[in-house]
């Protein structure tokens, strides 16, 4: 994550990031990946292409939603808080996003990031018979105690709740890098931009590998490639 100082906070913010054409991870997929999460098995490289509610990529999230505001990329509390920055940026609705999480994981008995006990909210820890259950022993409990569809209600607003928290977080850690919070929505749109262009080139010329850093300022974006040539692409915010 970034680390601000007064030197940071008047020149653009460098971001790293590295390109594969098909990155041996398991997963095979094409495009760039944040430096700083280049060992985590659970993030997949992103290009330019995006879903269809929302206007930017899986990498423009990763940048402006999670890095930018200080929340790692891994864990459901970092992911609660980071969609809710998604959708104040772009307007997406995270209701199904976080339904997903629940039924897939957490209904499963698995939080990621910390333990279960501490991820739930505190209504729910209260009616728990002790703090040593396993996480599916706590769902199978709170599941006979309240009703699936009262737990599913309650896991969902306590992902609601997490990311709401992290709101103020995420504008101290955007004004301590000298970046304006409410610019967030104008500079998705401007590095989104310069993603398509940069799949132009990699695809066009066929690179199977590339380096370089994304540079931020309340002006303008940049990428920056180090290798395998030196080239700029740029864009007004």
């Amino acid at each position: 994550m970034p680390f601000a100082t007064e030197e940071t906070k008047t020149r653009p913010l460098e971001i790293p990031v590295t390109y594969k054409h098909e990155w041996q991870d398991g997963f095979g997929a094409r495009g760039w990946k944040l430096d700083c999460a280049l060992d985590d098995p659970n993030v997949i490289a992103a290009t330019s292409e995006t879903g269809c509610q929302i206007n930017t990529s899986v990498l423009v999230h990763d940048m402006l939603d999670h890095y930018i505001p200080g929340f790692p990329l891994s864990g459901h509390r970092n992911e609660a808080m980071a969609l809710i920055q998604l959708a104040s940026r772009t307007g997406s609705d995270p209701r199904p996003d976080f339904e997903q999480m629940v039924n897939e994981d957490l209904l499963q008995g698995n939080v990621s990031g910390e333990s279960f006990i501490t991820f739930l909210p505190e209504r729910l820890v209260r009616i728990l018979p002790g703090d040593s259950l396993s996480g599916k022993e706590i769902i199978e409990f709170l599941s006979k105690s309240i009703g699936q569809n009262n737990l599913l209600a309650a896991l969902v607003d306590r992902f609601f709740e997490l990311g709401n928290l992290g709101i103020p977080i995420a504008k101290a850690n955007w004004r301590r890098l000298g970046l304006e919070y409410e610019l967030r929505a104008k500079t998705g749109l401007c590095l989104q931009s310069i993603l398509k262009e940069s799949d132009k080139i990699t695809v066009a010329e066929q690179y199977s590998e590339a380096t370089g850093f994304f540079l931020l300022n309340n002006h303008q974006c940049t990428l920056q490639f180090h290798t395998p040539c030196e080239r700029v692409i740029s864009a007004d915010i």
